[in-house]
């Protein structure tokens, strides 16, 4: 079988798995990743977003390996997923829920020793009274909005908590955050503003640690730090800023099998509701992926992939299982059954498939099914 990487771990792999396709995860490039965030935001700590599966690569893996780095601090968006991650990090890893906690979770949260984020007054009366049950003190963040209005403690609630605060209690204020809605634009003048709002807040909660940087915020200057920055996108080799070159190492390379070839005369339809007809005689190589695996509808008759460097067009529209392209470009031959051609890889990053998408790298990211081979290394 011809495949992109070679004779080895591909060829064997899509053969005995029935995958789809081979997804390679770089663990290495993953690791040099986080010390690159975690110099730059030096004498700051790095923490590691690993919410949704850290961005679809295998949160337990990837929260393992960072932990055998340093990182101390892990983000999840949902309860379940901390509970999931838990097992998998030593006792004196701390893992925050961005979102809270729902009603009645807060007996889990206190039992398996998670950090719930704050967003709002009720979630602290609820973690307040779960705390006075179980007679003992119980760890949090404070989260407050500073303009994106989406998450967080509103300016009106600000006043209540700080009373709640004042008066002692049984919640341990870990640091108190906020989120950067524009920091992967430099110029964005939302930055500043929100800064200058994170910094009113510091002032009315005094004497607690602040984290506040993301991705893009890492980049923004030592003022958005804090004490513990927490990137997300950047570790896994997303550009943490646009419009400037990517810092990141590349850390997932994805290759898909072809399921046929064929050639198509003059005037040959393509795909559902036949929106591409071909012009001259064209050689097609159907591929065994599509939408239900991570490739974006909005790819039809704009996107790519490749082989051998060469840029192989999307022709038609994705399917949900299956994605045509045109080889014409490629030697006859060169191409058979089960050969692999690129998606992500040295041709094509995340922010190139994500631009042809329309769309963002998170989502191409977070999308990638699991009815691919993956392969850590």
């Amino acid at each position: 079988m011809d495949t992109a990487l070679g004779e080895d771990g591909p060829s064997r792999t899509t053969r005995t798995s029935g995958a789809c396709g081979y997804l390679t995860i770089n663990l290495a490039a993953l690791e040099r990743n986080y010390e690159r965030l975690a110099k730059e935001v030096a004498p700051a700590r790095a923490a590691a977003v690993v919410k949704a599966d850290a961005y679809g690569l295998g949160a337990s893996k990837i929260g393992a390996t960072l932990y055998a780095r340093g990182c101390r601090h892990f983000f999840t968006a949902q309860f379940v997923e901390a509970v999931r991650l838990r097992p998998h990090l030593d006792k004196d890893a701390l893992i925050f829920v961005l979102n809270g906690l729902q009603p009645g979770n807060e007996p889990d949260c206190a039992r398996e020793g998670i950090v719930p984020v704050i967003n709002s007054l009720e979630q602290w009366q609820r973690w307040s009274t779960q705390a006075q049950t179980l007679g003992r003190r119980l760890p949090a963040v404070l989260q407050f909005d500073t303009g994106m209005s989406r998450l967080g403690l509103p300016p009106e609630e600000r006043g209540a908590v700080a009373a709640a605060l004042g008066m002692g209690g049984t919640v341990e204020v870990l640091f108190i955050m906020s989120h950067l809605a524009s920091a992967d634009d430099f110029e964005s003048g939302q930055n500043g503003d929100q800064l200058a709002e994170m910094t009113r807040i510091a002032q009315e909660f005094a004497g607690f640690d602040i984290c506040f940087a993301n991705s893009g915020g890492v980049f923004l200057g030592s003022n958005y730090h804090g004490v513990l920055a927490r990137p997300g996108i950047a570790l896994y080799g997303g550009a943490p800023t646009a419009g400037v070159p990517n810092p990141m190492e590349q850390v997932v390379q994805l290759e898909v099998a072809i399921v046929q070839l064929r050639t198509v005369p003059a005037g040959a339809r393509v795909g559902y509701g036949g929106t591409h007809v071909a012009s001259v005689e064209t050689r097609l190589a159907t591929v065994a992926a599509g939408y239900a695996d991570g490739l974006p509808r909005s790819l039809s008759g704009k996107g790519a992939l490749y082989c051998d460097g060469v840029r192989l067009p999307i022709v038609g529209r994705v399917s949900m299982d299956s994605v045509t392209i045109d080889v014409t470009a490629l030697p006859a031959g060169r191409l058979s059954l089960g050969s692999l051609v690129e998606v992500l890889g040295p041709n094509q990053t995340l922010e190139d498939i994500a631009r042809d998408a329309g769309t963002i790298s998170y989502e191409i990211l977070t999308g990638l099914g699991d009815r691919y081979d993956r392969h850590y290394r």
